[in-house]
């Protein structure tokens, strides 16, 4: 079973949607900790402000167990977006502390290429920078869906799972052990996207 983390914000439908695609039959939004106890794998989704999404989460009730099933007995867990962001210490945009399951912390774009916009938003082409079960198989010229104004440097640059350019190299996607991020949208980016939610799957 896979839950998707309900704490009032992400693209829930859409998750879920693209996990009936490729196969996913026991799907739960977690609402409460025994959702998050029972699953075999967890999704964190999110969009929005930094500090909003960890208030939510926080006073969700579903923090304590999260820390639990994913630092204790290591399940899988994907964030995406903003739920890629809360994985690490914290951001720029806010003063919240993240949820710390991987040293890297988020930073506002700051770009001199006054024809890249900010926000970063639609398709861009990604990289893959190390071998795991999330990227086993990779489509050539992988290419997903972004949105997002802030972007994640690692403090170990062994962590980082995807990078990206856009006026600089960021992380486009974040692992360490069990933890994979994404800052792009996998349930918005098709084909790709459809790979990259059954590797999760497979796990």
């Amino acid at each position: 079973m896979i839950a998707i983390v309900d704490y009032g914000v992400g693209n829930l439908g859409s998750i879920s949607n693209m996990l009936k695609k490729v196969g996913v039959d026991e799907i739960v939004l977690a609402t409460t900790s025994d959702d998050i106890k029972k699953a075999d794998k967890i999704i964190l989704p999110g969009v929005g402000a930094f500090d909003t999404g960890m208030k939510l989460l926080n006073e969700s009730g579903l923090r304590q167990e999260l820390d639990i099933q994913v630092m204790d007995n290591h399940k899988p867990i994907l964030g995406i977006c903003l739920g890629m962001q809360m994985l690490g210490k914290g951001s720029e945009e806010g003063n919240e502390a993240g949820l710390g399951y991987i040293d890297f912390k988020c930073y506002k774009f700051n770009i001199s290429d006054h024809n890249l916009h900010i926000p970063h938003m639609g398709w861009d082409y990604v990289e893959i920078n190390k071998e795991v079960p999330l990227t086993r198989n990779p489509k050539e010229k992988m290419r997903f869906y972004f949105v997002h104004s802030y972007y994640a440097e690692c403090e170990d640059k062994n962590d980082i799972l995807f990078s990206c350019d856009y006026g600089i190299t960021f992380a486009a996607g974040v692992n360490k052990k069990n933890v994979y991020g994404v800052q792009f949208h996998p349930e918005k980016s098709h084909n790709y996207g459809k790979w990259l939610i059954k590797n999760f799957t497979e796990i």
